[in-house]
């Protein structure tokens, strides 16, 4: 196919936008689908995309439009609209010439439109701005009209408007796709350069790899080589993307397709690495690789001790399919063997738990989350911290570094007060205050994530109204006061329940953890004392009383010595089986030491 009649773009949207409900119209109007499939969210495969409404891998698909008497190739390259996956949103968009920037009419512009378009203008795109959900009655398309205006510097003519739901609009918008996106531009006759924008596992071939052809030509039976672990692999399978795969002999200049080459881990075939020729091909890579890093940690341990071993097996297949899920054996006095996993966020964390429990059927509970620290003691040693287990003693550090982010909130005004008070409490650095509308605003500040990570996207939306949406971005790591916390059950440590936070917030969180074990560890024929400790400090308290057993019932009458003498006999019993007796903590002060309020 000549570059000219080739389109090669991406839906840019927040969460539940229409993104992938615009993609099934596309795919019907282009005849891929029947009208009226039963699956909605097509290009979402998993069920959880479908039941959370939103995308978590991106997908990619080949469509043919016939404009004007002549065929187009139009390949879209979905993406996921979640900041935690904000790395595979930027190489997609690598791989397009142009973008639709879809707004929901009742909803208007939010923080990651706003995040995901800049992206988009970074990798110089061509904007298509487009307006969805106009069969609403709630619609705004007025307003959001007029912010697109502003923002893009458009005029009103130049957005289309579409139900992604009923139809309405779709065949304009990919006529607009062919008339006001660019086509690919490259050399054929170069050295083949090939962009990989998505890979995952295939149980009987291996790694499949999507990739877009920027300059020369990829062909079956093809020596290749990867940039970033120099491997070299043989194609076996190359072609184009449709809802099934499209076998071909060549991937041509400008096209987007799939390779399986015996590639045998996701972890090889890295989003945003470049496939060249291993002999004859191009000297240098794409820009704008780089290695997914975790931003969160947890450990994650299965409720039922049996369930171990499939643990073991099953999170070794789950990483061939997230190249950026990392993890490493750990073992828990009170929690037994799991292990210690990295995420790119809160989000990546639920959905891993939610898939081993899915797909693998092994229920898990995770500890904590935390984030990674940079320590410098001082013997001049540096260390990077990311479980509270392994902080060293506080009388050996010399200063502790935590990482900052840049976030963007987009609230209505009504709320600006609420959201305000909210950043402040969470140690929030405020940068600048810009009105998009009359009706909204966006804040830029500077929060540690240790204060996103826990609650703070439920608490935004709480205080305003379901209103706000929040983006943020990895800015730098600054100097800290951060503490260890410690968990003591009947004096005894429970490695589990420790974590880390800023002194200031020290009593509050371990006075709330305190709290909510006495409401969830049952009574003990002796008295339970719950602590929270810094180092050999104690910082807050909890006490849950003990049970109390009649030994009067006993007593007729008599001298009130004999009913003393009985007390007293009880009252030293329950002294020796403090000492002695060991307190059952139930799995469910596990799970509440994670809702525990944190303010």
């Amino acid at each position: 196919m000549k570059e000219e009649f080739i389109r090669n773009f991406c839906i840019v949207a927040h969460i539940d936008h229409g993104k992938s409900t615009l993609a099934d119209r596309f795919l019907e109007e282009t005849h891929i689908i029947g009208k009226g499939t039963e699956v909605s969210q097509i290009l979402d495969s998993m069920d959880l995309e479908r039941e959370k409404g939103i995308t978590i891998k991106s997908h990619a698909v080949r469509m043919v439009h016939n404009y004007q008497g002549q065929d187009y190739v139009l390949n879209l390259i979905d993406t996921p609209g979640h900041v935690d996956f904000s790395y595979e949103v930027s190489r997609a968009l690598a791989s397009c010439e142009g973008a639709i920037l879809l707004v929901d009419a009742s909803q208007g512009i939010e923080a990651q439109t706003m995040s995901n378009l800049y992206l988009a203008l970074d990798n110089n795109l061509e904007i298509l701005p487009v307006i969805n959900k106009i069969d609403l009655p709630k619609a705004d398309i007025e307003g959001t009209e007029n912010d697109l205006c502003e923002i893009l510097g458009c005029l009103p003519e130049e957005i289309i408007k579409v139900s992604a739901k009923t139809g309405e609009g779709v065949k304009d918008l990919l006529d607009a796709i062919v008339t006001r996106l660019p086509a690919p531009k490259g050399n054929p006759d170069t050295a083949p350069r090939a962009l990989i924008f998505d890979s995952y596992f295939d149980m009987y071939r291996g790694v499949v790899v999507l990739v877009r052809v920027f300059e020369g030509k990829l062909q079956k039976g093809d020596k290749i080589k990867l940039f970033s672990t120099a491997r070299e692999y043989e194609i076996e399978e190359i072609g184009y993307l449709g809802l099934k795969f499209s076998p071909q002999t060549e991937l041509t200049c400008g096209e987007a397709g799939y390779i399986i080459a015996n590639i045998k881990e996701v972890a090889d075939a890295r989003v945003g690495d470049t496939i060249t020729l291993s002999k004859g091909g191009c000297e240098n890579p794409l820009p704008g690789f780089r290695e997914p890093k975790p931003m969160v940690y947890s450990s994650i341990f299965p409720i039922n001790g049996e369930d171990y071993e499939n643990l073991v097996e099953s999170i070794a297949k789950l990483k061939l399919n997230d190249a950026s899920l990392i993890y490493e054996k750990e073992s828990s006095a009170a929690l037994g063997y799991g292990f210690r996993c990295g995420f790119l966020g809160m989000l990546h964390l639920e959905i891993v738990k939610e898939r081993l429990l899915r797909e693998y059927n092994i229920p898990i509970m995770a500890t904590t989350p935390s984030v990674r620290f940079l320590i410098k003691l001082k013997s001049g040693e540096e260390l990077q911290i990311n479980n509270p287990v392994d902080f060293p003693d506080p009388s050996t550090i010399e200063s502790i570094m935590e990482p900052f982010m840049d976030t963007e909130i987009i609230v209505p005004t009504d709320y600006i007060g609420n959201v305000l008070k909210l950043v402040q409490e969470r140690r929030g650095i405020q940068k600048d205050i810009q009105y998009i509308d009359e009706k909204r605003v966006t804040l830029h500040y500077e929060l540690p994530l240790i204060e996103i990570i826990f609650d703070f996207y439920d608490k935004l939306k709480t205080v305003s109204r379901g209103y706000a949406s929040l983006d943020y971005t990895f800015k730098d790591y600054r100097e800290t006061d951060v503490v260890k916390v410690d968990i003591l059950i009947n004096g005894e440590k429970v490695d589990a329940m420790s974590f880390i936070c800023h002194q200031d917030k020290a009593y509050n969180w371990g006075k709330s953890v305190t709290e909510t074990l006495a409401e969830v560890i049952p009574k003990h024929l002796f008295k339970i004392a719950l602590q929270a400790a810094i180092g050999g400090k104690i910082i807050a308290r909890s006490t849950i009383n003990p049970l109390r057993k009649d030994v009067l019932a006993k007593c007729y009458g008599g001298d009130v010595s004999r009913k003393r003498k009985l007390l007293e006999k009880q009252k030293e019993g329950k002294k020796k089986m403090k000492e002695i007796g060991s307190v059952s903590v139930p799995q469910e002060a596990f799970l509440a030491v994670l809702k525990a309020d944190r303010e």
